[in-house]
């Protein structure tokens, strides 16, 4: 049978979208696609934000007892730090320990527990219809815990989002749900353990639509707006209340000092560019060992011991450091060992394989590098420039500008800050946009044979009727053709002109069915009843049908569900056949948004050219048609 017609030839009626209650078309589109299940959805969510919440809660305790084994030698879950250790030397050998153990538990557990959590997250969204194994679920906070705990230079918000997305896909997968359902709950326990990690719900909203969602619809960002409030909600009651980082009020900024912002962005955005770049040049080393990759971790962990040794507050995941930095408490000296130190530190342990956060030690050396900025301008205190710096650092290395700049400010509640730090994160981000191929998120993924697009646009085939691309006047042939003559108008000697099919239809224009090639081929074989025309010779079909004032998109989809190649276009109002729409006209679609992006031209000129001048007057002084120039 021709791929444009069902093999189903038990009904006449045309499969296309139907008037209901007497409503035109354009009364049945809405802005969103959303429907009835989003308050399933939302119930759910309700659940992953707890379990968001939950995850959080747990791997800090965990983080906390690994510490505590690790540098003190207790059994404890009380707050410790790694650079209070007072082990001298031997202290070199705890991350070793640790990086080897999450070797082990990658090599014979699970290798996704390797790295930084949110390109795992990404992956899985993009290509693993957003379903999780288990086993990385239970591994992953297990396998962070061990490596922050043992000193690693890692943020322990990538193994929470890692953790809270997890669930929300176990979770899903407990259900009848599709794999966007699927994705939206995946979102909403990423959020949720952010949300609760730093009390900052309206930045993890900004997070999962940035870098997670690859969307903006209602159906999937309510969910997560819902795990994210839920989980900022309990925070206070699993980690402590209050502001994460609090800070005094900056002082109104000038002009010249916003112009000093826009020079930190460019300079912060070189150092997210460095800091990428930097981290994957380790990996293309480590993968160049002649070793197995279960073993590069504890190269790492080296590396670890040894800057831990130079400068022990590198370890760790150093929110006390931020906080100092914000405030303004640490010299030049300090500021300069600590981001030379880290970032080498983060760079080796990062690139190794091993387990842990970003986003923390990214706070940490942008907060350094605004202080040391804010040390040469006339303008600021050193803990604002902290600020401007690790908000544009974030957002250039991660290219989520809109997370970074209210990220910055619910974690400091220092709301004088706005226009300065969003002035250097978009510049931040245009930075990197324009020097880097792929953030370090993407990169990952990127490395494993796929790509991630991060730029969200209006799909055009939902702005555009079918009536803009259809083929008009449209060939047809009558029902009452006898088959003798289609035979003969398909076999002609100008048949290579001649389509695939073509729609049959009445005297009043309304359609009958389809005919196609490989029905004429079945006649010239079985041969057909004499005097038999075409009506009684195709049969009863159902038939793929579009209508003019329909979107494109909704079309499109049909014909790839339904594998429609040529699809007959009626009219409404009396299902006329008024055009056709083949595969090949939807790609009309796509040449027109490639015109729009690539097509330059100048709509409004103020003088004539000398061209146009000299065109003029050949016509003698005579106005054309054309709309005069507006002279200057």
């Amino acid at each position: 049978m021709p791929s444009d017609v069902s093999p189903d030839r038990s009904t006449r009626s045309p499969v296309g979208p139907q008037e209901t209650g007497g409503r035109s078309v354009q009364d049945r589109l809405r802005d969103f696609s959303t429907d009835r299940r989003l308050f399933l959805l939302v119930g759910m969510a309700l659940i992953v934000g707890c379990a968001g919440a939950a995850a959080a809660w747990a791997l800090y305790h965990l983080i906390a007892l690994a510490t505590n084994i690790a540098y003190y030698g207790r059994f404890s879950t009380a707050p410790a730090s790694p650079p209070d250790h007072g082990l001298g030397w031997l202290s070199v050998l705890i991350p070793v320990t640790g990086c080897i153990i999450i070797g082990l538990m990658a090599r014979f557990g699970s290798e996704k527990i390797r790295g930084h959590g949110i390109p795992e997250a990404m992956e899985a969204i993009l290509i693993g219809r957003s379903r999780i194994q288990p086993r990385v679920a239970l591994l992953k906070p297990l396998s962070s815990a061990i490596s922050i705990g043992t000193g690693g230079p890692f943020g322990a918000e990538g193994p929470i989002i890692m953790t809270g997305g997890a669930f929300g896909s176990l979770f899903a997968q407990l259900f009848h749900l599709t794999s966007a359902e699927r994705k939206t709950l995946l979102v909403a326990g990423a959020a949720a353990g952010m949300s609760a990690t730093f009390g900052t719900p309206v930045a993890a909203m900004l997070l999962a639509v940035e870098l997670l969602l690859f969307e903006w619809k209602p159906r999937s960002f309510v969910p997560v707006a819902i795990a994210s409030i839920i989980a900022a909600a309990l925070r206070p009651y699993l980690l402590g209340g209050g502001v994460l980082f609090p800070m005094a009020e900056s002082a109104e900024f000038v002009p010249l000092a916003l112009g000093c912002a826009a020079v930190l962005g460019v300079v912060a955005g070189l150092a997210s560019g460095l800091l990428t770049q930097m981290v994957y040049a380790c990996e293309d080393a480590f993968q160049r060992l002649p070793i197995h990759w279960m073993w590069w971790p504890a190269l790492g962990g080296v590396v670890i011991g040894v800057g831990g040794m130079i400068e022990p507050r590198a370890l760790g995941v150093g929110y006390d450091n931020i906080a100092a930095l914000l405030n303004g408490q640490m010299s030049t000296v300090e500021i300069v060992r600590l981001i030379a130190v880290k970032a080498i530190i983060w760079s080796v342990a990062l690139g190794s394989g091993t387990s842990g956060g970003v986003l923390a030690p990214l706070l940490m050396m942008g907060g350094a590098l605004g202080a040391l900025f804010g040390g040469i301008v006339p303008f600021g205190d050193g803990g604002t420039w902290a600020l401007i710096g690790m908000a544009a650092i974030m957002g250039g290395t991660m290219r989520s500008p809109l997370t970074a700049i209210v990220f910055a400010l619910e974690l400091t509640h220092n709301v004088d800050a706005l226009v300065p730090v969003t002035v250097a994160c978009v510049l931040a981000h245009a930075t990197t946009v324009l020097l880097l191929r792929r953030s370090i998120l993407t990169e990952k993924v990127a490395r494993r044979g796929h790509h991630v697009m991060r730029e969200y646009v209006v799909d055009p085939f939902e702005m555009m009727r079918v009536s803009d691309i259809m083929a008009r006047p449209v060939e047809t042939l009558p029902a009452d053709m006898p088959v003798a003559d289609v035979v003969t108008f398909f076999t002609s000697d100008d048949m290579a002109t001649r389509h695939k099919s073509y729609p049959i239809i009445d005297a009043d224009r309304r359609l009958v069915g389809m005919v196609s090639r490989s029905d004429v081929l079945r006649w010239t074989v079985e041969g057909w009843g004499t005097g038999q025309v075409l009506r009684e010779a195709i049969g009863e079909q159902d038939v793929t049908v579009g209508y003019e004032d329909e979107l494109v998109g909704r079309l499109a989809d049909r014909m790839a569900a339904l594998d429609a190649s040529r699809v007959p276009i009626l009219r409404r109002s009396d299902n006329a056949v008024v055009g056709l729409v083949a595969r090949r006209d939807l790609l009309r679609v796509r040449a027109q948004g490639v015109r729009h992006e690539t097509e330059r031209e100048i709509l409004l000129r103020l003088r004539r050219g000398p061209a146009e001048q000299g065109d003029l007057a050949a016509r003698g002084g005579q106005k054309s048609d054309a709309r005069p120039a507006v002279s200057g």
